[in-house]
């Protein structure tokens, strides 16, 4: 029998409103920036305490303070763990109580080490990583350097050994620019990305390992306004030749190399399950936004990945990054585009809530719609320079997209199942500044505007930006 502390706290901002029903665009606020500049000032123990404050509400272990749910704990290997959004999974999961194994070969790494731009945190190699985890955790979290996609038999060994309740994956090259980039990039997204999808499901099947795959996919399956509608979680009902009813895989409609991809993985998923009956979850999450969470704030070696170039740098934190050191932000063609955000800290959470409610055996493919919120990018690059008193560039947009669309989407199951998202809020924003103001002398303005373009029309239209004309402001 379990107890529970039923703390009663004050709702601290209108960053914990439930976005219940579907997700439409919301509209601006502006707000006055932190002047704070270092992550041990006050200003950022007060983010600390935000953390902490919220992670009580919504029972995560922060202090050994509760757990979340009754479900039992469980072994978990996260593939991708030292990434952007794999390893502050790993150390929520880790908090929860799961028994967490990080499978990662570094390849972001080494492409930081390819385009000459490193995170503009700096990360701590994985062993430093787990071992200040220990120190500040008391628990442990394994590492293993292996890459998913060329070394199987490797895969097959380690899920044999570990026998895991569930396989979180993030093993993938996540970046729709750098895909593009070119003909090499091209072809290590599609044999990394789908090559490594196809390994881990034969691989749980020679293992004879009843694990259940936990897939980070994503929004632009979907592709976007192309449904006429609300975009459902998945499948979508429609009427067949003569009248007949069905309710099918919703269509892939992607807009780069890199959503084309996980299009396939999708394709994958619904083979694997029919044909070995596999338990698998696909989670179409948006936007990611933020860096820090309540775990990777215990200790400065624990601390994420912070990308703000051209190729992996997501919207919403090269915009905060940009309006923090006084450049201009960076909003591609008319910012029409409307986009699904999430913040880092619910990723971590979505993916724990996926693990704890899994398909059964000989059901299909569970889908969820991993999105806080809708935004068009024009208004939340306002909402930023607002805040930071700096200006919008509209730039000529390097991807071959339209200008404007709307963006409706389902997010039902995810807050049925208890999830209160975090949306865009000005506290966050200041998180996100703090982080940047400390290590902004890591930053190469070189590499802020784009890099890659997704055909020659494109680059073409796209000449006159002269990386070396940004300038960072005192």
């Amino acid at each position: 029998m379990r107890f529970f502390l039923v703390l009663a706290l004050p709702i601290l901002s209108k960053a914990f409103s439930p976005a219940r029903g579907p997700v439409v665009p919301a509209s601006t606020s502006s707000s006055t920036p932190s002047s704070s500049s270092t992550c041990s000032s006050p200003e950022f123990n007060r983010i600390s305490t935000f953390f902490q404050l919220r992670a009580l509400e919504d029972g995560s272990n922060v202090d050994n303070i509760g757990v979340n749910g009754s479900a039992e704990k469980k072994k978990v290997i996260v593939l991708g763990g030292d990434g952007f959004c794999g390893w502050p999974t790993s150390l929520y999961l880790s908090d929860q109580g799961h028994d967490v194994v990080i499978v990662d070969n570094l390849s972001r790494r080494n492409i930081d080490v390819e385009l000459g731009c490193d995170s503009l945190t700096p990360i701590q190699s994985p062993e430093v990583r787990v071992q200040a985890w220990k120190e500040v955790s008391g628990k442990d979290i394994k590492f293993v350097n292996l890459d998913v996609a060329k070394e199987y038999d490797l895969l097959v060994q380690l899920i044999k050994e570990e026998k895991p309740d569930s396989i979180v994956h993030f093993a993938e090259q996540r970046a729709a620019p750098y895909s593009m980039k070119n003909s090499k990039a091209k072809r290590y997204t599609v044999d990394n990305n789908v090559g490594g999808s196809n390994n881990l499901c034969c691989a749980v099947i020679d293992s004879e390992v009843d694990a259940h795959i936990v897939h980070l996919g994503t929004m632009g399956v979907y592709g976007y306004g192309t449904s006429g509608g609300e975009i459902p979680e998945g499948y979508i009902d429609v009427i067949l030749p003569g009248g007949r009813e069905a309710n099918i895989l919703h269509p892939a409609y992607p807009g780069s190399v890199y959503h084309a991809t996980k299009c396939l993985d999708a394709l994958l998923w619904q083979f694997y399950q029919k044909n070995d009956q596999l338990r698998i979850t696909d989670l179409h999450q948006g936007i990611v936004w933020g860096t820090n969470t309540p775990q990777t704030i215990k200790d400065e070696r624990l601390i994420n990945r912070f990308d703000y170039d051209g190729d992996y740098g997501t919207v919403l934190n090269r915009f905060l990054m940009q309006g923090a050191m006084g450049v201009p932000l960076t909003v591609y063609g008319t910012g029409g585009q409307t986009r699904a955000f999430i913040h880092i800290t619910d990723t971590a959470r979505c993916i724990e809530i996926a693990i704890n409610n899994p398909p059964k055996a000989g059901e299909r493919v569970e889908i969820f719609n991993q999105v806080a919120e809708t935004r068009r990018v024009r208004d939340v690059a306002k909402l930023v320079a607002d805040q930071t008193g700096v200006e919008v560039n509209l730039l000529p947009n390097p991807r071959q997209e339209a200008a404007e669309n709307e963006l409706d989407v389902s997010n039902r199951k995810f807050c049925s199942l208890g999830l209160d998202p975090i949306t865009l809020d000005a506290a966050l924003f200041d998180e996100v500044t703090e982080v940047v103001q400390k290590y902004k002398h890591r930053c190469n303005p070189t590499k802020i505007l784009p890099a890659s373009f997704w055909n020659k029309k494109r680059a073409e239209e796209c000449a006159s930006l002269d990386p070396s004309s940004v300038k960072i402001k005192n």
